[in-house]
């Protein structure tokens, strides 16, 4: 038996129908009506690009975020634990490391930025060879043109902050 699923609304009257049809059909009667028409055009479209930035809903991502190639790589990214997600903390630690007036504070917070510094860079090439590698053996080598950049940006971001919203846990498979 198949479960019976509805639209979420009750279906309008025909009366109803019609006036909608006509009110979408109708020309606006002048400049101000036309600009509010594209205004609310506007509002509508960007609720829905907010909305999908929180569920991953495909066709209502901005362009570039949209495609099975940028899916992979936000799922790549967000199965992993990278350095760049734990920066913002870090450099604050840091930063407060500055103000401590004592020379062990400043050698301590110079060295910290540093190895900070080294270890996103390492980290950046291992995300990278690994996007890089299951996007060839996905979607085949011309798909890995332009994703660099992509991929960086995503991985540098503490994860609540990331948009689309990750859909995946640290450490799930992909």
């Amino acid at each position: 038996m198949v479960p019976a699923t509805g639209k979420g609304r009750p279906t309008p009257s025909r009366k109803e129908a019609e006036a909608a049809r006509k009110k979408r059909m109708a020309p606006p009667r002048n400049r101000k009506e036309a600009a509010a028409r594209r205004r609310e055009a506007i509002r509508e479209s960007r609720a829905k690009t907010r909305a999908a930035m929180e569920t991953g809903e495909e066709r209502y991502l901005p362009v570039r975020d949209q495609g099975p190639v940028k899916r992979y790589i936000r799922d790549y990214v967000d199965s992993h634990r990278t350095i760049g997600q734990f920066m913002i903390p870090i450099f604050f630690v840091i930063f407060v490391l500055v103000y401590v007036n004592t020379s062990w504070a400043a050698t301590l917070g110079s060295m910290a930025w540093l190895i900070v510094i080294v270890l996103l860079a390492l980290d950046s090439v291992r995300i990278l060879r690994g996007v890089k590698a299951g996007i060839r053996s996905r979607f085949g080598d011309d798909a890995t043109k332009g994703i660099t950049l992509y991929t960086l940006l995503r991985s540098w971001q503490m994860r609540r902050l990331r948009l689309p919203k990750p859909l995946v846990k640290p450490g799930d498979p992909i």
